[in-house]
């Protein structure tokens, strides 16, 4: 198993917008093979300052969501609502 870590910066005033598109983002994510479970947190110092964490049952099949038609099309609704390219970490257990 690994966990993805995702980090977003929204730009001011587009925090509704990045709600839906990424509502729908997550609900594709959680059809696609391999998807284990995931969360969204908002940085309480800093609104705009997302982190999502999915959990996926190996790299490859992160890899596969990544490079998905499907999720390349959703994250075309959230790439005008970032300040900032999206970071992705893949982190696994020692």
């Amino acid at each position: 198993m690994i966990k993805v870590l995702i980090e977003r910066h929204l730009q001011d005033g587009l925090e509704e917008e990045y709600m839906q598109a990424s509502k729908a983002l997550l609900q594709a994510c959680m059809e696609f093979p391999g998807y284990i479970s995931g969360e969204s947190l908002k940085d309480l110092d800093r609104p705009n300052h997302r982190i999502i964490i999915t959990h996926w049952q190996s790299e490859s099949a992160w890899r596969e969501w990544e490079k998905s038609p499907q999720r390349q099309q959703l994250l075309g609704g959230i790439a005008g609502i970032l300040a900032t390219d999206e970071k992705v970490l893949l982190l696994s257990p020692i």
